[in-house]
């Protein structure tokens, strides 16, 4: 199986509401269920972030904003794109990203 890095885009930040944030929690981990064997690392939000360049780093993000990140393993990116197309940050308006990671 192949490792693949699906990366959380978009301006999402949490419900407003403890219930509604509950019902998130909740969806999220019954998609994460959903995906078995395949769950390599269920991810998290991001929080502050630095930049690193040649000439030094600063505070912000890279071009790009990633939210958050989960690692999964799937035979292929056909298989892993159908693995994430019930997940439920897609219903609230995200986008996600799903990458290959390539052996070095």
């Amino acid at each position: 199986m192949t490792t693949y890095l699906v990366t959380y885009h978009g301006a999402m930040g949490p419900p407003p509401s403890d219930e509604a944030r509950e019902q998130m929690m909740s969806a999220f981990m019954q998609w994460a269920a959903s995906v078995g064997d395949g769950m390599v690392d269920p991810g998290s939000p991001l929080g502050r972030s630095k930049v690193v360049t040649s000439e030094g780093d600063t505070d912000g993000n890279a071009d790009g904003q990633i939210g958050g990140y989960t690692i999964i393993k799937a035979d292929s990116l056909a298989d892993a794109v159908s693995a994430v197309r019930a997940h439920p940050f897609l219903t609230r308006g995200g986008t996600l990203q799903v990458s290959e990671a390539v052996a070095p």
